[in-house]
């Protein structure tokens, strides 16, 4: 019988964490939506907040464990040594929000619950943050997969969504030409544009709001 590869021994190990990774994003998913209940509650009629989970499929959370090797492949000879509990996104939450003041605001909630996990923020250039990205244990539900919140802009969360369909996932004839120079050009424009967007969005509606007090 041929041995095992590092592949077959991580989707083995995937299975078996299979019914803890959807303990961690169940209970994820749970938790944020009551902390920011306060938040939800209270919107305006043209506000909104999505929360969305997901569990990363068996394929994937492979795929991203090679890409964290030198040179983005397993060594045969060092298969029992890799495992999926490297991984910080294998349960995982996203938190969509519009307009982008309303992203700040589950920040400092989130962050002031969830104390001691690691961040990561989201940039587009490098002085923007397009959001944040934080990873960590839940007490009582696991000590071995971690969990991770991520809170966005709900144009830019959205469009990601797109993103990933096309670029990271895309049928054999887009590979390649999806990850070129040109297309990221276009990608980051496009993140661009969507912050534009908000900004004045927001200026708009600090205006509209300045005029109302007067008038009242």
């Amino acid at each position: 019988m041929p041995e095992r590869t590092p592949e077959d021994r991580l989707r083995e190990e995937y299975f078996d964490l299979l019914p803890e990774i959807r303990r961690v994003a169940e209970n994820l998913e749970a938790q944020v939506r009551y902390h920011i209940l306060p938040i939800s509650r209270h919107l305006h009629r043209f506000e909104q907040i999505v929360v969305k989970s997901r569990i990363k499929e068996c394929d994937s959370a492979v795929d991203a464990l090679r890409r964290r090797q030198e040179p983005k492949i397993f060594d045969p000879e060092r298969a029992q040594e890799y495992t999926l509990l490297d991984l910080k996104d294998l349960a995982g939450i996203r938190v969509l929000a519009f307009p982008r003041s309303r992203r700040t605001e589950l920040h400092e909630v989130l962050l002031s619950k969830f104390p001691g996990w690691d961040r990561d923020p989201f940039h587009g250039d490098p002085q923007e943050t397009l959001g944040y990205k934080y990873s960590g244990f839940l007490d009582k539900v696991s000590s071995r997969v971690r969990g991770e919140y991520q809170i966005v802009s709900m144009l830019v969360g959205l469009f990601w969504e797109v993103e990933h369909s096309a670029i990271y996932k895309p049928t054999p004839g887009l590979r390649g030409t999806t990850r070129s120079f040109t297309m990221q050009e276009r990608t980051l424009e496009v993140l661009r544009s969507l912050a534009a967007f908000e900004e004045e969005f927001e200026r708009v509606r600090t205006a509209a709001r300045k005029r109302k007090k007067k008038k009242g």
